[in-house]
Formats: structure tokens, sequence, C-alpha cells
């Protein structure tokens, strides 16, 4: 039995859904903060699939769901990068601690596999472009980048001391069905209200790659098939970036629209905004991986498939 964390988000139910047609018996864990029943209600649907609704502070449930668990998918994490100030606590909580628990949980269980949901972010400002896995880490630049970064040395220390096999996963943006957050969402909302005009965080020549989730997802699943390493750390990304504005730009041409652009300012559209990320990904693609969608292609998609479920922006208010 496979257990997910987050399974009702956007990349945990993308998970589920391609374990589940894998053949794999998956318990789904969330406490629908974020996720969304509407995501896993394919799921939900099929015989190998049952969900707990439950929070990872929530040691004793956290616990129970577990048992009978052959590999864990940590994939549970407080995203919000931009307004990370105006709450602290949450990242310490949702992303540190939440992780030392579900470690502690798969310890009680006698678990040993863990796929962590990591981000490029802990590599802050990065002075070596692309940015490969072993680069030097500077000085963190948001509290979501270092609660994930603690919560990385958490399940390095587990696998030291408990002998616990781990892949974790440094993913860049993830773009695609079921998105949810992110700046397509944020754009997209503010085109609805007045298409007319958009207002962008920045000076729009932010620089940035994104992946697009099924890519992200064959990446993860392969992590763990190419070897028996007791810990391997991999960037997920593409081998491309763009500038915001390029984004916008296939967004509007995706929705026929020709907003007229203002800007706030500045490199970065708020404090903890890296106005470049890029790294590197060599070690995936020597086990053969490669991206099957183009940035511009993940962007379009991510498009077509918010203006297609609408609800999500009412749902998100």
């Amino acid at each position: 039995m496979i257990f997910v964390t987050g399974a009702a988000g956007f990349i945990g139910s993308n998970l589920v859904d391609r374990l589940l047609s894998d053949g794999e018996q998956v318990v789904g864990y969330d406490d629908f903060s974020t996720g969304m029943a509407e995501f896993v209600a394919p799921a939900r649907n099929h015989k190998n699939f049952s969900l707990i609704e439950g929070d990872l502070l929530d040691t004793g449930k956290l616990t129970q769901a577990m048992r009978g668990a052959r590999r864990v998918f940590h994939f549970a994490a407080n995203a919000d990068v931009r307004f990370g100030l105006e709450h602290p606590r949450k990242d310490l909580e949702q992303n540190t601690i939440a992780t030392f628990n579900v470690l502690e949980a798969m310890r009680a269980n006698d678990i040993k596999e863990i796929a962590f949901a990591s981000t490029g972010s802990i590599y802050g400002e990065a002075r070596l472009v692309p940015t490969p896995e072993d680069a030097p880490f500077p000085i963190q630049t948001s509290l979501y980048g270092a609660s994930k970064l603690a919560g990385e040395g958490l399940i390095a220390a587990y696998v030291e001391g408990f002998g616990f096999k781990a892949r974790i996963y440094r993913f860049v943006s993830i773009l695609g069905e079921r998105y949810s957050h992110g700046h397509i969402f944020d754009f997209m909302l503010q085109l609805s209200k007045h298409p007319e005009k958009l207002h962008v965080l920045g000076d729009g020549k932010q620089r940035k790659s994104y992946l697009y989730v099924g890519d992200c997802i064959e990446a993860v699943l392969l992590g763990f098939a190419a070897s028996d390493a007791p810990i391997e750390i991999f960037n997920l990304g593409t081998d491309e970036i763009c500038q915001v504005l390029d984004s916008i730009g296939w967004i509007a041409g995706r929705l026929k629209l020709s907003p007229q652009l203002t800007f706030s300012g500045g490199e970065r559209g708020w404090i903890g905004d890296n106005p470049l990320i890029f790294l590197a990904t060599d070690r995936i693609r020597a086990l053969g991986w490669r991206p099957k969608q183009s940035i511009r292609q993940a962007v379009e998609l991510t498009v077509d498939w918010l203006d297609a479920n609408r609800w999500v922006f009412e749902k998100r208010k």
C-alpha cells in the first residue's frame, strides 16, 4: 500500500491517479486546508483508494492511518511563499513539524521509504545558474524555502539514523490540470474581473522555469525505480526558462485578450521572490527522464484547464 499526504492537492491528486492506474493500493491523507474534494472525486470511485481526512499535526491519527503502508509520498505542504511573512508559524508547522510527524509515524509503523516534495526555493538567490543539486547554499530568502530545507535535513538524518530510503525532489513551479495556486491562477482571476488590464508584481522580467505536472510525476516515480541508494536528491525542471512577460503573452493569447499591463516595479514581486530560478536537471536526465511538455505548452494546458473549471476561482475565495 502507498500512503500519500496532500492527496487532495494539485500535485498529490495527480499522483494518486497515476498510482491507481499503475495498479497500486493507495491511502490518501489530507486536511483539505488547500486540497479540494473535486480533485479526488475520480479516485474515490476506485476500489483501491481510500481517503482519510486528517491533520499532519495529529500524530495519533496520522500513525494509525499509515499502518500497513510500504512507501510514503509526502506531498502535503503550505506552499504560500508570497504571504509567508504574514503567518511565519504556518511554514514551520505545516512544512517542518509536519515532516517530522510523518517520519515518526513511519518509524512507528516500520515503513522505510519516503518521497519528499521539496522546492528549488531552497537555493535562495543562487550564484550558480543553472543550479545543480550540490550547489553551495546561500542565505535563505523565504520562510517556505527554509522550512522545506529543514524538512530535507530531518529526512537525511532519518536515513542515516534509522535506515530509511529517501528520494527528495526539488521542484520548480509545477503547472497543469488541477493547478489552483500561483501566477497563472492570479493573472486569470484578475482578467476575469477586468479583462482590459492586468497588474504585475515586479517588473515582469523575472525569469522562471516551470514543469508540467505529468512530467513531474514521471520523474518522481523514476527516482525510486532507478537506484537502491539510501538517499537521492533530484532537481526537477525543464531545460528552459521564460520571463513573466512571456507567460503573460501566452495566457492572454490563449484567452484571446490584450490587456494593458501595469507593474509594481523592481526585480522582485515580493520579499523572497527569486528573480531567477533555473535548475540543472542532469541527475534525473541521466536516468532517461525527459519532459514531454515545454514551458509554453504547460502554461497553455494550465490556462485551458482553469478556463474550463472556473469553479476553482470561487473555491479559492
